[in-house]
């Protein structure tokens, strides 16, 4: 498969799971989570110490996600990114996304190891539709110099 089937695949789900969802509007981890819920997707944020974040129940660790929640998008900082990979891989999620600088060799390896389908180097908000604003215009520019994802 190629990276951007993979890509395609991880966004046709409908749920996903957003690890280092923050109660901060100014940090990524806010962004992401609201503007994939936007965007069509049920969103389930994971933060080890929040109830709730944007109006969403957080949940506090993956195993405690629902059953049916099989696609996991991580926005940690990188040295907490491997044990998060391994978490997702003991509940059985398969399908994971390692936001830019939230990747790790670490990571990375337990991603291979563990023969789960993964994405990184890539930011999510490139690829779910419809990008607007900046990401839109960063999708442009990575389309123009050939780092767009094929």
């Amino acid at each position: 498969m190629t990276e951007l089937e993979t890509i395609k695949n991880f966004l046709s789900a409908k749920k996903i799971a957003v690890a280092g969802a923050s109660r901060d509007p100014k940090k990524f981890g806010h962004s992401v989570l609201k503007e994939l819920s936007q965007k069509g997707y049920e969103v389930y944020p994971v933060n080890p110490e929040a109830d709730e974040i944007a109006g969403y129940k957080c949940y506090r660790k993956l195993s405690d996600l629902p059953d049916d929640v099989a696609h996991l998008h991580i926005v940690t900082n990188k040295s907490r990114s491997a044990e998060i990979v391994q978490q997702a891989a003991d509940r059985g999620i398969k399908n994971i996304w390692l936001q830019l600088s939230s990747d790790s060799p670490e990571a990375l390896e337990l991603i291979k190891t563990n023969q789960l389908n993964g994405i990184n180097k890539r930011c999510i908000l490139m690829y779910a539709e419809p990008v607007k604003g900046f990401h839109n215009f960063h999708r442009f520019l990575n389309k123009t110099f050939g780092t767009y994802a094929k």
